[in-house]
């Protein structure tokens, strides 16, 4: 039940950070084309914003998975507190809980009884139900800051590829190619990953893409030498 929840919060994390890497380095490099014929300064302007942004990316992820780790210890505890001082009102939100779910009499008083006996399923009941928290492991901390650094670094590193190998402007227009293809293929998986509209979905990454390469170009040409 839980393995397609699994892959598609994976999913969100790689469109994330790829999208965010992608789109970030084309306004720049847009920028940088815009202001300069020089390959050497673009790629340097280049590889400099991908390791910025890798590593503030995969630090964000790292930092917010963390805060969600200290809140639901916080919480745990609050609940372990109140289970041992006020068990009667846990225990009428138990039986609440499963009242919504449409149990009645004495299946709900089984499932009740069920869960008030062990502290630690009732505790981690009140978490699931009530609170609506799930554990955050240390290893899926850094799993997820590590997959969000990597598709950070993996969009933003495609769209620099042509500079190493052509001049500015081929370069620039094969980047933008690229970059287009990646945004539009990344917007139809996600649209058949979430059912959503695949041509829709599509042109919302590309357009998302673009306007941040031509804010880059216009602010490029303010400072073109």
């Amino acid at each position: 039940m839980h393995e397609p929840h699994k892959k598609g919060s994976k999913l969100s994390d790689v469109i994330l950070g790829g999208q965010d890497g992608l789109v970030s380095i084309l306004g720049l490099l847009l920028g940088l084309a815009a202001a300069t014929s020089s390959s050497k300064i673009i790629i340097a302007g280049g590889l400099a914003t991908i390791l910025a942004e890798t590593l503030s990316m995969g630090a964000v992820a790292y930092t917010s998975k963390m805060a969600d780790r200290d809140h639901y210890a916080a919480e745990r505890e609050r609940e372990v507190k109140e289970v041992k001082e006020v068990p009667e009102i846990e225990r009428q939100e138990i039986v609440d809980i499963y009242s919504a779910k449409g149990f009645r009499g004495k299946l709900l008083d089984d499932i009740v009884n069920h869960i008030t006996s062990d502290d630690k399923l009732w505790i981690d009941t009140m978490m699931r139900e009530e609170l609506d928290l799930l554990p955050v492991v240390k290893r899926d901390v850094y799993i997820y800051s590590l997959i969000v650094g990597l598709s950070t670094f993996l969009g933003a590193i495609l769209p620099l590829i042509p500079f190493f190998f052509l001049h500015v402007h081929p370069a620039l227009v094969t980047a933008l190619v690229l970059s287009v293809i990646i945004l539009a293929v990344v917007g139809v998986y996600k649209a058949h990953m979430t059912l959503g509209k695949p041509l829709k979905s599509a042109i919302q990454m590309v357009v998302i893409g673009m306007g941040a390469a031509v804010a880059g170009y216009l602010i490029g040409l303010l400072f073109k030498v």
